[in-house]
């Protein structure tokens, strides 16, 4: 007999602009289990696909872990090793997280979730009201939490390396308690990933012991977290900051200010987001060229052609310290 799961519906999701009604994801959520209820693949038949079987070097069955987007996919994906199945929602660098929308099929990858990861602080909110209609829920684990920051601080967790190792100790300590079994598994597969890092601490340490102290201005507020940890001063003017932070068009004033600071050299290099399009940016970037301020390309997503989270990062650090050395 297959019972399908009775799903709570919250009433109230708040008055955040990407708050999603939760009876849609509710219903999408239906689709997604009524579509598994007369899949194949969903049958409990034994000549199925059985995730009971151990794999590769996993002592047990792997854990099966559905994370929100690709910043956090690959690190996921390195911590689980054999004995986590990892199926992350938003893997392309064309798709913008903060507009959204799940499908059918998004809500179908949590249905067998034993654990779910996000970045949280509403930078993902549709995956968190996924979780919320299943029942029993699987246990989240939820970036900004561990890292101690509040729902409208700047929710690129990924871009602060401590951050990113507290993360990787709370998967990891999440994924021992699933799987005790596997506990010396995750240990030897968090130092592994730990040992991968090297190159991500060398450029940070290298840029700070070199460069601390030499200025930035922003297109937006992506890198910023990083920049806090190299030592950058941030002279982006305050309303364009927290316009771009906001989503809003900035003043008349503020890009004035913006194009001022440039010109007369005050930024050492600028800091451009590639995955913000539009002509503001363009013209700042024109702007910056013309008097030979450096630009240094980064992205919100993962990379297109960056095989990981370290390579993604690594990259972008070195093409930073490229910029200052220029800049000096």
């Amino acid at each position: 007999m297959i019972i399908i799961p009775v799903m709570r519906i919250h009433s109230s999701c708040g008055s955040q602009p990407l708050c999603r009604g939760s009876q849609r994801l509710a219903a999408l959520l239906l689709a997604a289990v009524m579509t598994c209820f007369i899949s194949v693949s969903c049958s409990s038949n034994s000549e199925s696909t059985n995730s009971s079987v151990p794999a590769g070097d996993c002592p047990e069955q792997p854990i099966q872990v559905v994370v929100s987007v690709d910043q956090w996919g690959d690190i996921v994906e390195q911590l689980g090793g054999d004995c986590a199945t990892v199926t992350t929602v938003i893997e392309s660098s064309k798709v913008d997280p903060h507009d959204y929308e799940p499908t059918t099929g998004d809500a179908a990858k949590f249905t067998d979730a034993e654990l779910v990861v996000v970045n949280g602080m509403d930078y993902d909110p549709w995956a968190t009201k996924i979780v919320a209609t299943l029942n029993p829920e699987p246990p989240v684990v939820d970036a900004g939490k561990v890292a101690g920051l509040s729902d409208g601080e700047n929710p690129h967790v990924w871009y602060g390396p401590d951050y990113v190792f507290e993360f990787a100790s709370a998967v990891t300590a999440e994924l021992s308690k699933l799987s005790p079994k596997a506990a010396e598994y995750f240990t030897a597969q968090a130092d592994s990933w730990n040992t991968s890092m090297q190159p991500y601490r060398d450029q940070i340490a290298l840029i700070k012991a070199s460069y601390s102290g030499q200025s930035y201005v922003a297109t937006e507020s992506v890198f910023d977290y990083m920049a806090v940890a190299l030592g950058l001063k941030d002279v982006t003017p305050a309303g364009f900051a927290a316009a771009a932070a906001n989503e809003t068009d900035p003043s008349p004033g503020d890009v004035a200010s913006f194009g001022k600071l440039i010109k007369a050299g005050t930024a050492d290099v600028l800091i451009y987001n590639v995955q913000t399009v539009g002509a503001l940016p363009e013209q700042i970037r024109s702007a910056a060229d013309q008097v030979k301020v450096p630009t240094v390309e980064v992205t919100e997503t993962v990379a297109l052609g960056a095989t990981s989270f370290e390579q993604w990062q690594v990259e972008q650090l070195e093409a930073l310290s490229a910029a200052l050395k220029a800049s000096l």
